[in-house]
């Protein structure tokens, strides 16, 4: 296995372990760690995450660092998720959020534009991550695609986001040229967009 597949699966399991962590803390409001780990730990061990040796380990220095990073906090031996770690937690679900795909296309286009300033840069990054990692194609820099129904979707991000008007969300029933993105829509759904 190369270098760039390794450190794409470390990412992934470090994600993954941060969304458990997150959840959680966040599902029983304010938790112990030692109560915390063996159930995290437990999960991680069914799923083949973590090797069994350095379980506790792994956990504890991920919660340190999400403690460093400002999404969890200590209440003396209690964890708790700040709203930075909420947001942060929001926002790994969104990557995973897979979009309800109806039998048959309406034939109608999904478009979203933003038009974030260049001051908040790293904002415009994230939701571009985000609506890669759903599914969507980018015409454009601040133009993406998709062809089926996700104004809900859409809602939320904007939402969690905070860009409310920045980001415009519309249904287009002709696309000019769009015989690539019936192709490569095609190519990922396993099924013909006519």
């Amino acid at each position: 296995m190369g270098k760039l597949e390794e450190s794409s699966r470390q990412r992934t399991r470090r994600n993954e372990l941060r969304t458990m962590i997150l959840e959680g803390v966040k599902v029983a409001g304010v938790i112990g760690i030692a109560i915390l780990a063996p159930n995290v730990v437990g999960a991680m061990a069914k799923l083949g995450m973590l090797p069994s040796v350095r379980q506790r380990d792994v956990v504890r220095r991920s919660c340190d660092r999400m403690v460093k990073s400002g999404l969890l906090r200590w209440e003396g031996s209690r964890l708790r998720v700040t709203q930075k770690g909420e947001a942060a937690l929001r926002r790994l679900r969104l990557k995973l959020y897979d979009v309800p795909r109806p039998r048959r296309w309406d034939g109608k286009w999904r478009v979203l534009i933003f038009d974030i300033p260049e001051r908040q840069r790293r904002l415009r990054g994230e939701i571009r991550d985000v609506l890669g990692s759903i599914g969507f194609i980018r015409l454009q820099d601040s133009v993406w695609v998709y062809p089926f129904d996700c104004e809900d979707l859409i809602t939320l991000l904007k939402a969690d986001f905070k860009v409310g008007r920045a980001m415009l969300y519309m249904v287009v029933d002709a696309l000019e040229y769009d015989g690539r993105l019936k192709q490569e829509f095609s190519e990922r759904f396993g099924r013909v967009l006519k």
